[in-house]
Formats: structure tokens, C-alpha cells, sequence
């Protein structure tokens, strides 16, 4: 690990704002190193707002959009909408469906499979519609690069709205609107929202349209917190404000398939870390080991006895997903190390019979293991496709566009991507995205960074200065969770291993030269350092705090990352 300790911010900002907010210095510097410099920013910061969201208008063809609906709800028309199978997708089809649903009965939902028609919109997609006397489609999480699908879909009669947040080509697809905060030429103030957010701003220019009181979409942002949380967007600005909210109504009133979702996680109060870790994989289960439909069908449900039944069948896809994950990834290590690969620049394996559905996930868990930016093949019809991973600080993106001459088709973002090739191109492309991603990464970015927001002694972490910590939530990238050093730590002489064979590091520890009470700490992975810190060794730790309940007692405690 390469500890990376942030450069101190301005002495007289963080002064200034202290004095301003009444607070020590130490969370002053905190919110400095946020961008947060003044009483007000601070305020905002602090207490979210509603009316912090921006004006769906201010987002480029959000009035052709909206224009463009009414006038289908006004002739009867067959809507359809349309969405990717992951959580991103299946949240934003469920909000719109929802919503429209209350003013409009011709709508329909549409996931493609991800196996028989893969990524975006889909020929099969636009042929159902013609099918059914479907006159609209509303993209969702997908379409930005659909060109030759809109003029498809043009030459059938049918008009596209496009909801999207990947980044643009060089053309915009001729649909009716492109709603992208990404595009060039548009000036909505910011640019980092999902595709379920997007779905929320065109819901809140139509419930603008008609007079609405903004209180009635509400019970919508349980779906877009769950949406911003998997897809890893950063909980920033707009995205934090939705987060805010909507992490409230999932634990005061989440829909009937959420719910149905945490039942047997038996959670009393969600996070984001919870709905990246509890809700997103079960979500994400049913378009990758079955049917993204699943997930609809379950987060659109209004009766919890039927979501509880489609939560019992996703879970069995989860449980499905995770045997997979657990083998692909165990063969995909034995390719490498039978390949002496270890040593290179990347990570790229192929197997034709691993599941199409998984193969994001062991790109993630083999970056955990050899910190390379990572692509992940399996065949894929006549096709070999692939999910990408990368490392913090490297734009993977980028470099398999560098790589464009020997793919099919690509798309993502900046740390995570999917491609498309054929079969006689894997080899030229393996050997030229080595070669592009040696030439232009640095050498520091293959060594995992622990980023520390400051110096803190022991003595400094009191109830208090813990209740302010949580107030900087909800955390996520863009506002992490604040990772302080502790110097000259030592253990009081019962640190132990626990977990099962000893994995994690249970410790007690005091500061030299500091004075304040032991404080309790868990290293979870750092069983194998006990031999570091044993004998009361002095010893650093960078950690973030949390609370550990034990017995009905809460205390704080050191969330151990890494000691040296």
C-alpha cells in the first residue's frame, strides 16, 4: 500500500471557517479539503435541500422531451421504456414506468437480454415495439451511440427519447430529445448523474409541467440513492442531495420490493454501503443470471407478499451468481499464473465458458488481487465480449479507445467498461491495450494508494467529534468516508486475530506521549500483521472510525486500513 497523506489546506481557510462554524480546526480542515469554505457552503453541505436540485429545464432538449410525452399521453399513444439490465437500468425503468403509469395506461417496459441481444438498444428491442404499435420508446442508461438503431427505429415510425450519462461519439444520435449532461452543448451544471437520476429530472419536468407539488416524487428516491450507490458515480453536488433523501425514504418508507430485499439482511438502518453491498448484487443477480425483467417486476411491485416472492427467486440468482464468481475467479488466477503473467501492465483472460453475466465482478476481484487494469472475455454468440476494470487514477476508458481499430464496439466510463470483439482479434487487442496502457501509465498507479485526509491523535475522537464526522455523510466517491493516521500507536498486550482462520485483527491501543483512554480497533484482513504490533511494538495505522455494538453496549472504535 502507498499511504499518501493530502497536502494540509490553507492555515487561514480552515481558521476562518472554524471561527465561522464554531468547530475545531481538525473538521474545518475536513471541509476545506471538500471544497467547503464558507458559512454557507458549510450550511449546504450539512443540511441538504430539495431546493438544492437544479432545474430539470436548465438540461439540453429537456423541453422536446417533455413536449414530446405530453403529446403521447394526449393521443393515446403506446409508450415503451426501455432500459439496461443492471441496477442503473432497472432503477430508471422502474421510476419512469411508475410515474407515467399513474397518468397513462399504454406503457410498457422493455430489459434486454443481456445474453441473446446484449448492451443498449437492441434491434429485437425496436421490432417489439413496431410489433405492438409502439409510436415512443424512452431510452434509459443507454442510446448515446445508438445511431444506426434511432434511424432503425425512424424508418419503423417510431420516435426515441433518449436518457443517458455515458459519454457522447462524435454524433448524437438524431432521436426527438438526447438527454445527456455529458454532451458538449450542454450547459446543465452538473454532469456526473446516473441514468435513474436522469430518469428523476425528466419525471420532475413533467410533474413541473403539470403543476405538481415536488413532494410527490419523494417516493421515488429510494431508486435513484440505490442507483447513484451501485453504478459508483460520485456523491457530489446533486448526487448527494438525492442520496440524502432518498436514504431517508428507504428506511422510513421503502417501496414494498426494497423491503422485501433487506428482510432476510434483517438491517435496521441502510447505507450506502449497504446498497452497494446488500441491494445492488441481488438486483444486479437477476439481469445477470436470468432476466432483468425480474428486477422490474420486483421494484415496481405494490404488494409486499408478491415482491417478497420475487425477492425469494432473486436471491436464489444471487446465490446462483456468487457460486459462479467464485469459481470463474478461481480460474481465472490458475490462467494467469500458468501464463506467467503476473508481471504485466494488464490483466487480460479469456475462457469461452464462463458466464457472460459475472465477468464484471472477477474483473473487479482479480484488480483487488494484482491492481492492473483488468479485462475479463467470454464468448458471446459469434462474438467475444468483455468487462473492464481499472485502477484508482487510470482512465481504462481512454486506452481501450486507443485500442479502437481492432474492436467492434466499446462504451463505459472512466474506471469500468465493456467491449465487444471477434475472435481473431483478441491477441492484436491483448497485445496493443499491454502496450497502450505501459506507455501511458504511471508506474505509482499498479501500487493500491490509501489516501489520508489527516493526523489525528487518539485523544481527539470523542462522541462529539464522531456525531459532526457522520453529518459529512452520505459517503461515496468525491465525499469519502475521512481516513486519518495514527503515529506512535501501541497495543495494551491483547491484540488477537479473530474471524474465521484468523483472517481479521482485533487490537486495543494507546498513544505514546499523547495520554487518552485505549481505544478499541479492527483490521479486517490484517490477521497476518499481529506479529507487527505484538510485544507493544509502536507501530502507525491509518483508519477511519465507526461504532462497534457489542451486548447492547455501543463504543467507538479504529477501522483499521493498513499499520506499518
Amino acid at each position: 500500500m502507498r499511504w499518501t497523506l493530502k497536502a494540509a489546506p490553507d492555515t487561514e481557510k480552515v481558521q476562518t471557517l472554524a471561527k465561522a462554524l464554531g468547530t475545531d480546526t481538525i473538521i474545518a480542515s475536513l471541509l476545506v479539503q471538500r471544497g467547503i469554505e464558507t458559512f454557507e457552503q458549510a450550511r449546504k453541505f450539512f443540511r441538504p435541500s430539495l431546493d438544492d436540485l437544479h432545474d430539470p429545464f436548465l438540461m439540453k432538449d429537456m423541453d422536446k422531451a417533455v413536449e414530446r410525452l405530453q403529446e403521447a399521453f394526449q393521443n393515446g399513444e403506446n409508450i415503451l421504456v426501455f432500459g439496461d439490465y443492471d441496477v442503473d437500468g432497472t432503477t430508471a425503468v422502474s421510476l419512469l414506468y411508475s410515474y407515467i403509469r399513474e397518468y397513462h395506461e399504454n406503457v410498457a417496459t422493455y430489459i434486454p437480454d443481456r445474453y441473446d441481444e446484449g448492451y443498449g438498444i437492441s434491434i429485437k428491442g425496436i421490432d417489439f415495439a413496431s410489433d405492438n404499435d409502439i409510436s415512443l420508446i424512452i431510452a434509459l442508461d443507454c442510446g448515446i451511440k445508438a445511431i444506426d438503431k434511432i434511424e432503425y427505429a425512424t424508418q419503423k415510425g417510431i420516435d426515441f427519447i433518449i436518457c443517458d450519462h455515458h459519454r457522447p461519439g462524435e454524433r448524437i444520435p438524431d432521436a426527438v430529445a438526447v438527454l445527456d449532461p455529458k454532451r458538449e452543448d450542454c450547459d446543465y451544471p452538473y454532469d456526473e448523474l446516473c441514468g435513474c437520476g436522469i430518469a428523476f429530472k425528466l419525471v420532475q419536468a413533467l410533474a413541473l409541467t403539470n403543476g405538481e407539488e415536488f413532494t410527490g416524487l419523494t417516493p421515488y428516491l429510494d431508486l435513484v440513492a440505490t442507483a447513484i450507490a451501485a453504478d459508483i458515480v460520485p456523491i457530489t453536488g446533486e448526487n448527494r442531495v438525492l442520496t440524502h433523501f432518498g436514504l431517508q425514504v428507504l428506511n422510513q418508507t421503502p417501496r414494498a420490493g426494497i423491503a422485501a430485499l433487506v428482510t432476510p439482511a434483517k438491517k435496521k438502518k441502510l447505507s450506502v454501503t449497504d446498497l452497494v453491498f446488500i441491494i445492488a448484487p441481488r438486483i444486479n443477480a437477476a439481469g445477470r443470471m436470468k432476466h432483468g425483467q425480474h428486477a422490474v417486476n420486483l421494484l415496481t411491485s405494490t404488494d409486499f407478499a408478491v415482491a417478497a416472492q420475487y425477492a425469494l427467486e432473486i436471491e436464489e440468482y444471487n446465490q446462483d451468481r456468487k457460486d459462479k464468481d467464485r469459481q470463474i475467479t478461481r480460474e481465472a488466477l490458475e490462467q494467469i499464473e500458468t501464463n506467467n503473467e503476473q508481471e504485466r501492465f494488464t490483466t487480460v483472460v479469456y475462457n469461452e465458458e464462463w458466464h457472460k453475466g459475472v465477468i464484471g465482478i472477477v474483473a473487479s476481484r482479480l484488480t483487488e488481487t494484482y491492481y492492473r487494469p483488468t479485462l475479463v472475455f467470454t464468448r458471446s454468440g459469434e462474438k467475444l465480449a468483455a468487462s473492464a476494470r481499472s485502477v484508482k487514477g487510470f482512465d481504462v476508458y481512454s486506452a481501450i479507445e486507443a485500442c479502437e481499430d481492432v474492436l467492434e464496439q466499446f462504451g463505459g466510463h472512466k474506471y469500468a467498461a465493456g467491449l465487444t470483439l471477434t475472435e481473431n482479434q483478441y491477441l492484436a487487442f491483448k497485445e496493443k491495450f499491454e502496450q497502450t496502457v505501459s506507455q501511458t501509465i504511471n508506474p505509482q498507479l499498479l501500487v493500491p494508494e490509501i489516501t489520508i485526509d489527516a493526523i489525528l491523535q487518539l485523544k481527539q475522537i470523542t462522541p462529539k467529534f464522531y456525531r459532526i464526522l457522520k453529518q459529512f455523510g452520505p459517503f461515496g466517491p468525491g465525499n469519502m468516508t475521512p481516513v486519518f493516521l495514527g503515529e506512535n500507536l501501541q497495543d495494551t498486550g491483547f491484540g488477537k486475530t479473530v474471524g474465521e482462520e484468523g483472517k481479521h485483527l482485533r487490537v486495543t491501543v494507546t498513544q505514546t506521549g499523547y495520554g487518552g483512554a485505549p481505544l478499541g480497533g479492527i483490521g479486517f484482513n490484517l490477521g497476518e500483521k499481529l506479529g507487527q504490533i505484538s510485544n507493544k511494538k509502536p507501530f502507525s495505522a491509518i483508519f477511519s472510525i465507526d461504532e462497534n455494538e457489542w451486548n447492547g453496549h455501543t463504543s467507538l472504535q479504529l477501522k483499521i486500513r493498513d499499520l506499518r
